[in-house]
């Protein structure tokens, strides 16, 4: 049966509209028109607030209590995508960090499992690793870390629905590996890398769509070697992640950073851990004890381990920190990593043929209320 969202202004993906009113059935939305010309017969739901594209996630390590790393399950799963749904987010990619192989091919299992299941939220994986550098290997463990070999590249090819991601460092694994992953689809990152700007943009040349978290676990940008992130803000066709925590990238530099690229390619993202969700105060990751403390998450000699973050605060940090406006935030937090994943289609917009994936904030921008594919 058809419904309808009223009472909401709405952000459709470019414009807050005023007096309209979102129409759903088979859990997509089928009209956005003037309140005053709905049919009279529709069933009409009242709601109050900002309605706007639900928030897509594609670095979500975990959450309610559970690591993916840890839990490889379809309820782990489960669990992690209903822990985010709660602060806006309607999309993720729950992300595998560096370990075996062994581990990440469990890992895959697990996610093939839940796109059968139609798990609500999960649109595909992340790997993080162990495809990285260990001069830039933040809170991986370099026990783990290896170059790219054809058994991992079966294992990473292996899913037949959602997304696969793969953050990899391209110094330590050559063009070739990426190219074969990009021919048949798997979207392919840059992060944990030491690789100068040449051989960064070589591998945009080859496929390489985007970059982990910017300005963590990479060199900075020098005026003579601009490094990963030079080639970053100076790739077109390239999405970068943004953790806006306060904590990992001054306010400056992710102003300025935003200014050189533009909000249409730049993706809010948390990094979120299992902690998200729940009042735990510390967790166990590959046998070293993270705490968390002030915002963010660390090992006991300082080192981040992720991040203390969800979508919604991201949104409100990127409006009130970066002082960024309203409608630039919530494309970075819907629409860009659509378009990176390849669902702009679909995803991202309030729109007629769209998915009805979407989140009700107040005027604080605190979530009130979510709905994935009209549910």
């Amino acid at each position: 049966m058809a419904f309808a969202l009223t009472g909401a202004r709405i952000f459709d993906g470019n414009h807050i509209l005023e007096g309209r009113a979102v129409v759903i059935e088979n859990g997509r939305i089928v009209g956005v028109p003037h309140e005053k010309d709905l049919s009279p017969g529709i069933e009409r739901r009242g709601i109050e607030g900002l309605l706007a594209p639900g928030f897509i996630d594609v670095q979500v390590n975990g959450g309610g209590g559970v690591l993916f790393n840890d839990v490889r399950s379809l309820e782990g799963l489960r669990t992690i995508a209903a822990a985010h749904r709660a602060f806006g987010t309607v999309g993720l990619l729950p992300t595998f960090i560096t370990d075996t192989r062994e581990r990440m091919a469990g890992a895959m299992d697990a996610m093939r499992q839940a796109l059968a299941a139609r798990v609500p939220g999960v649109l595909g994986i992340h790997v993080e690793g162990p495809f990285i550098n260990p001069e830039r290997k933040g809170v991986h463990n370099p026990a783990y870390m290896r170059p790219m070999e054809d058994e991992d590249i079966a294992i990473l090819t292996s899913l037949t629905e959602g997304r696969t991601l793969v953050t990899l460092a391209p110094e330590k694994n050559g063009l070739d590996a990426i190219t074969r992953l990009a021919a048949v689809g798997v979207l392919i990152c840059a992060g944990h890398t030491a690789g100068d700007y040449a051989t960064i943009m070589e591998a945009c040349r080859h496929g390489l769509r985007g970059f982990t978290h910017l300005f963590n676990a990479m060199p900075p940008l020098v005026g003579r070697d601009p490094g990963p992130v030079g080639a970053a803000l100076d790739s077109n066709g390239t999405w970068c992640g943004l953790i806006v925590d306060g904590h990992h990238v001054d306010d400056a530099s992710l102003r300025v950073a935003i200014a050189a690229k533009g909000t249409e390619r730049m993706m809010l993202v948390t990094d979120a851990m299992s902690v998200t969700g729940t009042n735990l105060e510390s967790f166990d990751l590959h046998g070293r004890t993270i705490y968390r403390r002030d915002g963010k998450l660390t090992t006991a000699d300082g080192t981040l381990a992720g991040s203390d973050l969800d979508m919604a605060s991201a949104v409100r940090n990127s409006v009130q920190r970066l002082g960024l406006s309203l409608p630039d935030v919530l494309r970075m937090a819907s629409l860009a990593p659509a378009s990176f994943l390849r669902l702009d289609h679909e995803l991202g917009r309030i729109a007629p043929g769209y998915r009805a994936s979407l989140v009700l904030l107040d005027d604080g921008l605190n979530v009130r209320q979510t709905w994935i594919d009209g549910e």
